[in-house]
């Protein structure tokens, strides 16, 4: 079936002569290649807005959240370079490449969604949080590599704004999908540690959008077949299979074993310096990523054939330099965001609106506003992405645009603590939309352009690893952090997400300057 959305081009291979770029798409296109991240979005906003919501509901402390919250960056870490890999080398006839994992996650997620709000105890909630992570990674990650398949590169950074557009709409719809209806009057209060219908039929409505978005994308577009896509893409040279190999085969096994011994020091810390028991997750990762690498290394000395774990070990062994860059500026921009969207409901219902108890009327209040601010970031993020991002890196680098634009989003996160009146974090949430519109679409531009097509989507999972480790790290650390030095004082979280913002805007200009 031909895509709605395609350009009237007719691609030149039909004709038997080399195509060597493939053809512009107008918006049309551009919006039906992106309108399914809308549902995956409202998915992520129910859960980002809420879950905290949810946990404290189902009787878990502040303190608590960090350590429930570690499925779902754990599930992503685990699922995207799997499904990149796999989609790379995925061909379903008319269903395509990436398509076939749209679908199966957005299936999933809409079911994970529909069950999350019943939840009678946390465990059930928090085994539900990690199917509704695992399952929308499986369908937000190929939709990365699909519009390095769809677009040509002098479109990326259009096609990543239009993409980041529909997230940041996707966004607004579902964390005001609970403050609009407490307003027609749907209960947001429940009794006896439930989950308000504000919240459950938020996550109904989430579930059917979500799937109706997802399954848009499928209808109106068509994939380039692996023929066409070889008759676009550079020479695969050095980027096979084999080279992959053929380095792993060179690699010391004292590389793994570095690897083991951080895993075991980071052990060793937890117990030396009492912190907080989730932090033995992040040393058995590393452990863990030392001995694939000894294994993979292995079977690559043994001239054993190309293999999940061979491939996925051996891209990330040897990630191009722009890649390696960009992913020291991701490790500290998803930092702050995990950061945020962890503790902005305990930070606003306890600065802003001097309340801590969960069950009040007041704290559902403070968490119905926290939605509202959601909704503005993402708001904003959606109008940036068109109206800011695509100029200004016209004008000045995606690399600067991109640096420029995480200083405001600090300057937002600073603003939390010096601001009182709630209603003046709308001011506050301007500068975190602007950084997060450029989050969602810069790195991603210039990584697309800089990749290999034919390994767009194994890149862009272990891409994302590195949106997936800080998290973790949050998760893990924070609590420690947050109890030695300020013990329920949540607002200060705000300021480690200023100054990891910071960081990540200066390690920014180390990138090339790039135009979009």
């Amino acid at each position: 079936m031909a895509s709605a959305g395609f350009a009237t081009d007719t691609l030149e291979a039909q004709h038997g002569a080399p195509a060597l770029e493939k053809p512009r798409q107008g918006w049309k296109g551009l919006c039906n290649i992106s309108f399914g991240f809308f549902g995956i979005q409202v998915g992520f906003a129910l859960q980002n807005a809420n879950m905290s919501r949810v946990f404290q509901s189902l009787g878990s402390s502040i303190d608590d959240l960090p350590a429930l919250w570690v499925a779902a960056p754990l599930t992503g870490l685990l699922v995207q370079p799997i499904v990149g890999h796999l989609s790379d080398r995925t061909w379903l006839g008319r269903l395509g490449r990436r398509r076939p994992y749209f679908l199966a996650g957005a299936l999933l997620a809409a079911i994970a969604l529909v069950l999350m709000p019943e939840s009678g105890a946390l465990l059930m909630a928090a085994m539900l949080l990690w199917m509704l992570d695992a399952s929308l990674n499986v369908s937000m990650e190929p939709f990365r590599a699909f519009v390095g398949d769809m677009l040509r590169r002098d479109q990326h950074t259009a096609g990543y704004a239009v993409q980041t557009a529909f997230i940041g709409a996707g966004a607004v719809v579902g964390s005001l999908f609970p403050y609009l209806l407490d307003h027609l009057g749907v209960a947001n209060e429940a009794s006896g540690g439930a989950i308000p219908d504000t919240v459950r039929y938020s996550f109904r409505a989430g579930a059917l959008i979500l799937l109706v978005a997802v399954g848009w994308t499928i209808v109106t577009t068509r994939e380039y077949s692996p023929q066409e896509q070889a008759r676009f893409a550079e020479p695969a040279d050095d980027e096979g299979a084999q080279a992959t190999m053929a380095a792993l085969a060179k690699r010391s096994p004292l590389g793994g074993l570095g690897w083991i011994t951080g895993g075991g020091l980071v052990a060793l810390g937890v117990r030396l310096f009492v912190l907080e028991k989730e932090v033995y997750l992040l040393g058995a990762l590393l452990a863990l990523y030392g001995l694939a690498l000894i294994v993979a290394s292995a079977m690559a000395k043994a001239g054993r054939e190309a293999s999940l774990l061979t491939g996925i070990v051996g891209d990330f062994a040897g990630m191009p330099p722009v890649m390696k860059r960009l992913a020291f500026v991701q490790f500290f921009s998803w930092s702050a965001l995990f950061i945020m969207w962890i503790n902005t409901t305990p930070v606003v219902a306890q600065h802003h609106f001097g309340v801590t108890d969960p069950a009040s009327a007041a704290y559902q209040e403070a968490a119905n506003w926290v939605g509202v601010l959601f909704s503005v970031y993402n708001g904003v993020a959606a109008i940036a992405a068109l109206a800011i991002l695509p100029g200004l890196a016209r004008r000045i680098g995606q690399a600067r645009t991109h640096a420029l634009c995480l200083v405001l989003g600090a300057a937002g996160f600073a603003s939390f603590i010096v601001f009182r009146d709630p209603d003046m974090l709308v001011v506050s949430e301007i500068g975190i939309g602007i950084a997060w519109a450029s989050i969602l679409a810069m790195p991603y531009a210039i990584l697309a352009s800089s990749l290999p097509q034919g390994k767009l989507g194994i890149y862009m999972g272990l891409f994302n690893v590195f949106v997936v480790l800080p998290q973790l790290l949050v998760a893990t650390v924070m609590g420690s952090i947050m109890k030695a030095f300020f013990p329920g004082e949540p607002v200060w979280t705000m300021a480690f997400a200023a100054a990891t913002l910071l960081v990540a805007a200066l390690a920014m200009l180390r990138i090339g300057a790039t135009r979009g």
